[in-house]
């Protein structure tokens, strides 16, 4: 698959057999037809993810025990951290699962913040509230301060040099959102590490990837962090559980545990192997699409040509979004349609989108989209979830728009087509009220 600005699509082949993989894609379970494009909110489920977690959950051995179905269990939980260490690429550090990414999140600023030396924190506005409202909590409880990146309301994510004026020697903690879950916008991570480490070469550094594990690469040898998490159920698994990684110097930091247990261990009660097989089967899946595109036997390699192949067939996704095809008009030409927060530089996003009506508010334009078939989500500012990232970009709302690389070109096109009508029928009922006086 050839590098392109504007992305590249599967064959149709090749997109039939992507579909046929997962759950629901094109109805819903009761079997009515459907778009769902909130998947930021939780994505489409493999159909083997599902299947093997059941199987294995079935499963009532405890995997501590020395007994051969508990020697199995261990070995699928093992695969499993071999796997969340392949994503991430990550050959030393924790591997560690909790019930929740936001969970991890908040365990992970504690030990931080808690034991490192610093007279302040550093963290973004656009960071979702399990990273944020850590941050603000251990930064109050130890008394240091809490130093808040703005948002570019050109592009929708930060700009570096934002967060770079806030760092100094006394940071102990840096915090940031791989990319933003209302614009998509990617922050430049690699460049963010090296820089903000030549100013304090060894800060501390946490980064929520659940919104971007999806849709890009994640490298820590490139992006070396102490921190990094993902949640299984937006990444083609299980709700159920957040994978999380430490690395080696932070894992040992005071953190709750077993008395008895070593020193960098973070699991608190037994394990549960179900949710390390839906990781191993997230990783066989995107092997398996990376094998459509070259002939590698090295699994990483593999995983890495998939996740490629992924962003490109996104990254098509968008642009048609955005640009429309043939006499099909997309959201940027579409009258009564804003497309906020539009920045043109389509590498620098994931395939989420957020869009405004003239004529109709957030909430009511949800509401038609579902009486034409389509999930999407409103961001408001009421929500707990939204207020903070949309205030800084002075929006009291948005539309969410989160298509996944296993829909289609058509299926872009038919939300085009009811985008279209709900604006033309919201414009009329707009002009009717104002003849009614």
């Amino acid at each position: 698959m050839m590098e392109s600005a504007d992305g590249q699509l599967f064959s149709d082949a090749l997109m039939r057999a992507v579909k046929e993989k997962f759950h629901y894609v094109d109805s819903d379970f009761t079997g009515r037809k459907r778009l769902y494009f909130d998947n930021a909110g939780g994505s489409f489920r493999l159909k083997k993810a599902v299947e093997r977690y059941a199987e294995v959950d079935l499963i009532p051995d405890n995997p501590e025990r020395i007994h051969e179905v508990a020697r199995a269990l261990r070995a699928i939980q093992q695969r499993g951290v071999d796997d969340a260490r392949l994503i991430l690429n990550a050959s030393e550090g924790t591997i560690y699962a909790s019930l929740t990414a936001s969970g991890a999140m908040f365990q992970m600023v504690e030990a931080i913040a808690e034991a490192v030396p610093g007279t302040n924190l550093v963290t973004t506005v656009l960071e979702h509230p399990s990273s944020f409202d850590a941050m603000a909590l251990y930064a109050e409880k130890r008394g240091k301060s809490l130093r808040v990146a703005k948002s570019n309301r050109v592009t929708g994510g930060i700009d570096v040099e934002e967060i770079l004026g806030l760092i100094d020697s006394q940071t102990c903690l840096l915090s940031l959102i791989y990319a933003s879950n209302i614009t998509g916008a990617k922050l430049d991570l690699e460049r963010i590490v090296r820089e903000a480490r030549a100013i304090k070469p060894d800060l501390y550094i946490v980064v929520d990837a659940v919104q971007h594990a999806p849709h890009g690469l994640i490298d820590l040898q490139k992006t070396p962090v102490d921190g990094i998490n993902f949640a299984p159920y937006k990444f083609f698994g299980c709700r159920g559980s957040g994978i999380s990684w430490l690395s080696s110097r932070a894992a040992v930091l005071p953190h709750h545990k077993l008395a008895a247990k070593p020193v960098d261990f973070w699991d608190l009660g037994s394990a549960a192997p179900a949710q390390f097989v839906v990781v191993t089967e997230i990783v066989d899946y995107v092997c398996w699409l990376g094998s459509q595109f070259g002939d590698s036997a090295d699994r990483r390699s593999q995983y890495v040509a998939g996740i490629k192949a992924i962003g490109l067939h996104e990254r098509a996704l968008l642009s048609r979004m955005l640009n429309g095809q043939g006499e099909l008009r997309g959201l940027r030409g579409l009258p009564g349609v804003q497309v906020l927060l539009d920045h043109g530089d389509l590498t620098r996003r994931d395939l989420i989108l957020a869009i405004a009506f003239d004529d109709l508010a957030e909430v009511e334009a949800v509401r038609e989209y579902e009486r034409r078939g389509v999930i999407v989500y409103e961001r408001v500012s009421t929500s707990l979830y939204s207020r903070r990232m949309l205030e800084s970009f002075s929006l009291t709302g948005a539309v969410r728009i989160s298509p996944l690389h296993c829909n289609s070109p058509d299926d872009i096109d038919t939300f085009l087509k009811v985008t279209a009508d709900i604006a033309e029928s919201a414009a009329v009922r707009a002009a009717e009220r104002d003849a009614a006086g």
